[in-house]
């Protein structure tokens, strides 16, 4: 004959606490993926569906989600008219991650386009773009990398807020990374200045921006990706700037990093008698 033993009392008080622990732990799951699912959406809302074209100037983007499902991030690019015909290009990277990362990032970008109806000098808009920001209070900031192109000329100007800088080449194989200085990151430190560096366009080629995802990890440092994206940028042999943007998107394969990664890409057709980038 069989007796049935009830569990000691301390058995059942240990079995209810890990069902109650269990209950937390699967709602802290569905808390954090509705999070991410509501970031993600932001995310998307917020960057551009499309990207326009200038005379003598086309532009594309490729952008690869955080590895992390959970980690949404606040990578950004956008590519707008500014006064007199000027072709305003922009990409950044927003400090953290999840809901609030993509809605300051949603701030960020609104702040360059709404300034730059206004200048078209990159430092004036960094710098109205970076007070602006810090007085909405937030505790995040983001790297900004901000172009100014004059099409007819092929003249631009670039300003760098802690960003990553751009990289060139032309089709004739040449290319390199462009030491511009730059500045603090937005959302900072107040009443800051971002030096403006001007070049001219000369013949076809690329101008790339990228964010750090791409081209920085646990695998990779920084300038060994950004040779990675400059070799790449210099074999192109005058490729679509889709094409060009979908192989610069890959090198963040090979950095081991988790981070959200961007990449835009501007052809531009060469201007008659212009210097080098």
């Amino acid at each position: 004959m069989h007796r049935h033993h009830s569990a000691p009392e301390n058995t059942q008080e240990l079995l209810a606490t890990l069902g109650r622990l269990i209950d937390q732990a699967l709602e802290s799951i569905r808390v954090q993926q509705a999070r991410a699912d509501l970031g993600m959406a932001l995310q998307r809302h917020m960057l551009p569906a499309e990207l326009p074209d200038f005379p003598g100037i086309r532009i594309a983007a490729r952008y690869s989600p955080s590895q992390d499902g959970l980690a949404v991030g606040g990578d950004f690019y956008d590519a707008f008219p500014m006064r007199d015909g000027v072709a305003g290009i922009a990409i950044g990277d927003v400090q953290g991650h999840g809901v609030e990362a993509a809605a300051f990032m949603g701030e960020a970008r609104a702040s360059l386009r709404a300034l730059a109806s206004v200048t078209v000098d990159p430092g004036e808009v960094l710098a109205c773009a970076n007070d602006l920001l810090i007085s909405l209070g937030c505790d995040l900031f983001t790297t900004c990398c901000l172009l100014s192109v004059v099409p007819e000329s092929g003249e631009f100007s670039v300003a760098r807020a802690g960003h990553i800088p751009i990289i060139w080449g032309t089709d004739g194989g040449d290319s390199g990374i462009s030491p511009d200085a730059g500045g603090v990151p937005l959302g900072i430190l107040p009443d800051q200045q971002y030096p403006v560096t001007r070049r001219r366009l000369a013949r076809p080629g690329y101008l790339v921006l990228v964010t750090d995802g791409v081209v920085e990890g646990p695998a990779y440092p920084i300038d060994e990706g950004l040779a990675a994206v400059s070799a790449l940028v210099g074999a192109a042999d005058a490729a679509e700037p889709g094409e060009l943007a979908a192989r610069v998107i890959e090198v963040a394969d090979l950095t081991g990093h988790t981070d959200d990664a961007a990449v835009l890409v501007v052809r531009y057709e060469g201007v008659p008698g212009a210097g080098s980038p």
